[in-house]
């Protein structure tokens, strides 16, 4: 079969659906995106003059979104932000709770993990310019949100909450799509060959 038709055959799909389909999968692929994104947050790079990091959370929220879909990645997320609040120190650098000024990130990447996720699903992680631009199209999605609240928590005018809570963030941002760019198309055309 060429790979052509394996991939119309595989339309509609995200990458977790290939594994065999049971509850227990779906219960373990929103706990271990969870676990993942609370572990990658842990991998933080402070930005001079802004309250919040360079983080792993973001790509692995993105990453989260595209493999589980829109529903199951929307899950994970919603789990990671409750436990958070919750108490559990996974946020970024440790934190947890509802004060950190960082915490519009979380809520913008629950909105962007289902966006990805749709997206998805309808093939924009196969290629390398589809996958580009899923992956900035959920991290504007993550900073329409997380920025304004930032300058509410922050006490920050919207101008300095974009010098502090954008601007720096923007490199980092273009690697971690650079990245995704590789590694989605790549684990599809492996998938393919099968």
């Amino acid at each position: 079969m060429s790979t052509a038709a394996v991939s119309a055959r595989r339309s509609g799909q995200v990458l977790a659906d290939l594994i065999p389909s049971s509850r227990v999968r779906d219960v373990a692929l929103v706990a271990g995106g969870a676990v993942l994104t609370g572990v990658a947050a842990q991998i933080a790079v402070p930005v001079p003059g802004s309250p919040v990091p360079v983080t792993g959370q973001t790509f692995a929220a993105l990453l989260v979104g595209t493999t589980l879909g829109a529903r199951r990645g929307l899950l994970s997320l919603a789990l990671y932000a409750l436990v958070g609040m919750a108490g559990m120190p996974w946020f970024a650098e440790g934190g947890s709770g509802t004060a950190a000024p960082s915490l519009g990130y979380v809520f913008g990447m629950l909105l962007a993990v289902t966006v990805v996720g749709a997206l998805a699903r309808r093939g924009a992680d196969r290629s390398v310019l589809r996958t580009a631009g899923t992956m900035l199209l959920g991290e504007a999605v993550i900073y329409a949100v997380g920025v304004p609240y930032l300058a509410f928590a922050a006490d920050l005018s919207l101008t300095a909450a974009i010098a502090a809570g954008l601007t720096p963030f923007l490199i980092g941002d273009a690697l971690k799509a650079a990245l995704a760019m590789g590694v989605l198309p790549a684990a599809w055309k492996l998938v393919d060959k099968r």
